[in-house]
């Protein structure tokens, strides 16, 4: 009786492993942002779970080599905070997946690092531009297609800078807060069209983008590299940075059938609980 139970929990797990993805094969999807970083993650798992994509970057050189990589992805150069930009890489996205499931809209900076009489306002209008407004841009040109398709699934990129102020920070930390207001509303607005609007919040996310902050705020207190990054991990409930792969499999959680009932959420990737360093 024993090894039958074990052998029926096995099976549930198995089963339940091979199905939360369900729903993703065949999605069309438009995700920014998508030759690096957390948008490379998403846009390979997606891809491999079977979706249609069409993605945009500023590295041509990124665009070229995921392109060469992914049969059957369609690829384009664009700013998200480029009106003109996002207009063009929607009319060529969408000619080549024939209308849209979803969108993922992950493009943003890190802005600058600086107190707030030091930084520029074409700093802080950049960082907005990119993180806050191409989102804006992106979603009124996805949500026509999304509503014509009977319904589908909006992710936008957060941060849990979203949840806490960040001292020298504060043109990412506007924009990531402004995602959330941003999603909220637009999940109440595209509710009754059937289409879901939810924001990821990663926390500490390996890679080269996360060193440049450490660095830059390491330098601004006066710590070493070393030090600054275990100040980070103190804040952080697990103790560690997550992977670019960790978010994608949270964004592709809440595009597939086991998200379908899900919506107006902010979803931490490792929670940030306190701001990073005790002399803020």
């Amino acid at each position: 009786l024993h090894l039958s139970l074990r052998r029926q929990r096995q099976m549930c797990i198995r089963d339940r492993s091979q199905n939360i993805m369900s729903g993703l094969g065949g999605q069309r999807v438009i995700v920014t942002a998508g030759a690096g970083g957390i948008g490379e993650a998403t846009v390979r798992l997606l891809h491999a779970e079977g979706c249609r994509i069409a993605l945009c970057d500023v590295s041509d050189e990124a665009l070229g080599r995921i392109g060469s990589e992914l049969p059957g992805i369609t690829t384009l150069r664009a700013d998200v905070s480029d009106e003109g930009d996002v207009a063009r890489f929607f009319e060529a996205a969408l000619s080549a997946l024939g209308g849209l499931d979803a969108l993922v809209n992950n493009a943003g900076i890190a802005g600058p690092t600086g107190g707030v009489e030091d930084i520029s306002v074409a700093d802080w209008r950049r960082c907005l531009d990119i993180g806050l407004t191409g989102q804006f841009l992106c979603a009124r040109l996805a949500v026509p297609h999304i509503k014509a398709a009977g319904g589908g699934s909006i992710v936008n990129m957060s941060s849990s800078a979203g949840r806490h102020g960040y001292a020298y920070r504060t043109p990412y930390a506007a924009a990531k807060w402004g995602v959330i207001g941003f999603t909220q509303s637009l999940a109440k607005e595209l509710g009754p069209s059937n289409i879901r609007v939810n924001a990821v919040l990663p926390g500490i996310v390996e890679g080269p983008r996360m060193d440049g902050v450490i660095r830059d705020r390491a330098e601004r207190l006066d710590l070493s590299f070393d030090e600054m990054k275990a100040q980070y991990l103190q804040t952080v409930s697990l103790r560690r940075m997550v992977t670019p792969q960790d978010v994608a499999a949270s964004i592709a959680f809440l595009m597939s059938d086991a998200g379908r009932n899900l919506s107006a959420m902010s979803f931490n990737v490792c929670l940030l609980y306190t701001s990073p360093s005790p002399r803020d």
